[in-house]
């Protein structure tokens, strides 16, 4: 390779290439990932969708978790307090570590109780008397341990107050835990600091009620998180694929539910109207609204007769929505049978989900209907799919996503710049001959 006279080693070339494709690239990616945060922020999610999970949140195995979560915390509690016990006779004043234990149990039994009589619901004024008895557990164990360090005496119920947490992290914000947590090691770190020691060794007993007090709720909100993420995901799939059954152009959700309240503001007016509450003709803000109720319906009506199910999919879909781009300006997903729907779908859905990468997306290109020659093809359409993917790749992608996509039709596979690119070539039934 050469330039202008001056010879270039062929594989410096292919890094300079590389690092100006590189560069290039740097602002489409940058718009790619902006434009998929836009979407984010501006999702609004079903009402139906809302709904269920909400029904669904101790119906899903969460109650479960739950308890799982409040058995662990229980077996921490009952190690520190078997700890208590061996300590006690070195202990100078036992009584305000035996007081604190007394009022930890009294109010982890009062939480747990009232919780469960509010079916799964923590209000405030509970979750702040927790923590303010929490607070005066800390106070009284610390000042039963104070100056205790070189006869091995060392905070527990105050680290068990982060058993009482552990309970907490089903029916409180992860936030609310998170802060308490840290205001309690923050606490516990101090008073091992402070407290006089003559035996260095003697930090080490603290170090680990430390983190008996700090890890497990940090666990445990790590663990709801990934529980609620994973239940979100999993109902917000099998509301999606609600839509695989819709006609070619329908409505989804989010317009169904525009147009119950376009109808029942409707119904109002016109009630109005024949009851003598509203006379005629309509003054000026009355016929505002009736204006505005007439073009919000022809919107949707004009909206249902140019979009396909899969663009209710994507856009209806929490996770979808922001990852993929559709061009399908013919409408030819509409004509596709419900396997290759389902199929189609799921093979979005495995490729955006296998991947733990954030800015991975899939744009998703349907068309043109190519010409088909012989006395067979001439009832079927033809046409391709095809499936551009950033940030996904191919050692990555599921054997089941390979297996959906059969399902839509043959296919070729390449890997473009690390990425996923598939091309399907669809066929169909021809629908002027049914």
């Amino acid at each position: 390779m050469s330039t202008r006279g001056v010879t270039v080693p062929p594989e410096r070339g292919i890094r300079r290439q590389a690092r100006r494709t590189a560069t290039e690239a740097g602002p489409l990616a940058e718009h790619g990932r902006q434009e998929r945060q836009d979407r984010r922020r501006s999702f609004r999610r079903p009402e139906r969708t809302v709904e269920t999970t909400r029904a669904n949140q101790s119906g899903l195995g969460g109650r479960h978790l739950g308890i799982g979560l409040s058995i662990a915390g229980g077996i921490v509690a009952a190690y520190l307090f078997w700890e208590c016990l061996d300590q006690l006779p070195r202990y100078s004043t036992p009584v305000p570590t035996l007081v604190a234990w007394v009022i930890l149990v009294a109010a982890t039994a009062f939480a747990i109780v009232v919780v469960q009589r509010l079916s799964a619901r923590m209000p405030d004024w509970l979750f702040a008397a927790a923590l303010a008895a929490g607070a005066v557990v800390v106070a009284l164990d610390l000042a039963g341990s104070h100056a205790g360090a070189d006869q091995g005496v060392y905070p527990t119920a105050a680290a068990a107050v982060g058993s009482l947490l552990i309970a907490l992290v089903t029916v409180r914000r992860g936030r609310d835990v998170v802060s308490s947590t840290a205001v309690l090691g923050t606490i516990l770190a101090v008073f091992a600091v402070t407290e006089p020691r003559s035996d260095p060794l003697s930090f080490a007993p603290e170090l680990v009620a430390f983190g008996l007090a700090v890890i497990p709720p940090l666990l445990g909100v790590a663990i709801v998180r990934s529980f609620h993420r994973m239940v979100q995901r999993e109902l917000d799939l099998v509301l999606v694929q609600s839509t695989v059954s819709q006609p070619r152009f329908a409505v989804g959700m989010l317009a169904s539910e525009d147009l119950a309240r376009i109808d029942l503001d409707a119904e109002t007016l016109l009630d109005d109207v024949a009851k003598g509450r509203t006379a005629l003709p309509l003054n000026a803000a009355k016929s505002t609204t009736a204006s505005s109720l007439a073009t919000q319906l022809r919107l949707h009506l004009i909206q249902g007769r140019r979009e396909t199910w899969l663009h209710h999919a994507i856009t209806e879909s929490e996770f979808l929505g922001p990852s993929v781009s559709l061009n399908d300006p013919a409408g030819l997903a509409g004509l596709l049978d419900p396997a290759q729907r389902d199929a189609l779908l799921r093979t979005i859905w495995l490729l955006i989900s296998d991947t733990q990468r954030s800015e991975a997306s899939v744009a998703l290109s349907l068309g043109p209907i190519r010409h088909t020659n012989g006395l067979i093809d001439r009832h079927k359409l033809r046409f391709p799919i095809e499936l551009a993917t950033t940030g996904v790749p191919r050692r990555r992608v599921d054997p089941e996503t390979w297996q959906a996509i059969r399902v839509v039709g043959p296919h070729t596979a390449s890997s473009r710049g690390g990425s996923l690119h598939v091309e399907i070539e669809c066929s169909i039934d021809n629908p002027a001959d049914a």
